[in-house]
C-alpha cells in the first residue's frame, strides 16, 4: 500500500522552512510507486489537484488580460497606442493558447472521472507517471505520440511546408 503523500512531506527544519520542496517530494513519491499501483486513488488525486491548480492559474491570468484590455485608455499618442496594440496582439495569442489548454485540462479531468486518465487513447497502454508529470493533459503514450508526429511531419513534407 502506498503511503499518504501529504504525511510523507511533513519533515521540517528548525527554521520552519520545508526540508524538501513539497512538489518534488510528491513527484518522487509518485515515481517510486510500483507498476501495479498505476493510477491508484492517491495518484489520481494528485493529478486532479495539479490540473485544478493549473486551471485556476490560467483562469486568473485570462481575467488579468481581460481587465488590462478593458482598462486601457484610448486617448494616448500614436506610439503608445501602437505599443499597446502589439502587446494586445501578443496577449490575445497567449490567451487563445491558454483557453485551449483549459479545454485540454477539462478533458483530462473528465478522463479522471471516467477512469480513463493515464492510459493511451490509441493503444490503451499506460502513458507513464513521468510523462504525466511533464504534461498532465497527455492523451497518448510516447510511442503513439511519436507516430502521430511522424505522420504530421510526413504530411507537411508532402505538402511542401
Amino acid at each position: 500500500m502506498q503511503p499518504d503523500i501529504n504525511q510523507s512531506i511533513t519533515a521540517r527544519t528548525d527554521s520552519g522552512a520545508e526540508f524538501l520542496d513539497a512538489k518534488k517530494a510528491e513527484e518522487a513519491l509518485l515515481l517510486t510507486s510500483s507498476a501495479d499501483e498505476y493510477m491508484n486513488a492517491a495518484q489520481l488525486a494528485f493529478f486532479r489537484q495539479r490540473l485544478l491548480n493549473e486551471r485556476a492559474e490560467l483562469e486568473a491570468h485570462l481575467n488579468e488580460v481581460k481587465t488590462a484590455i478593458a482598462s486601457h485608455e484610448r486617448d494616448s499618442d500614436e506610439a503608445d497606442q501602437a505599443s499597446f496594440e502589439e502587446e494586445l496582439r501578443l496577449s490575445l495569442r497567449q490567451a487563445d493558447r491558454e483557453s485551449r489548454l483549459i479545454n485540454n485540462i477539462d478533458a483530462a479531468l473528465q478522463r479522471i472521472e471516467n477512469g480513463e486518465y493515464g492510459f493511451c487513447e490509441e493503444t490503451g497502454e499506460p502513458i507513464g507517471i513521468q510523462r504525466l508529470l511533464f504534461r498532465p493533459t497527455a492523451k497518448l503514450c510516447i510511442e503513439a505520440k511519436e507516430r502521430q508526429e511522424r505522420k504530421e511531419h510526413h504530411f507537411r513534407k508532402a505538402r511542401g511546408e
